[in-house]
């Protein structure tokens, strides 16, 4: 009785270690998408704000100029 109680025990436990480690792999590969789409939805974030910064960089260049040319 107690040999096949340890081979049980041991097949439960290895089903349960394997079970565990797909689980993990699952969670890390899913932690992976996540990350890559937050970092991509940042980097259209940012390429969006800097398109717009440089806008009115040369906005507030161009009304500079005009400003200057209209006090000569």
């Amino acid at each position: 009785m107690g040999y096949v109680l340890r081979v049980r025990f041991a097949a439960f436990f290895a089903g349960a270690a394997v079970a565990s480690a797909g689980g993990l792999y699952l969670l890390h590969k899913d932690y992976q998408t996540a990350h890559h789409a937050l970092s991509h939805q940042m980097n259209d974030v940012y390429e969006s704000l800097n398109g717009r910064i440089s806008t009115l960089e040369r906005l507030k260049e161009a009304d500079a100029a005009k400003h200057v040319e209209a006090t000569e």
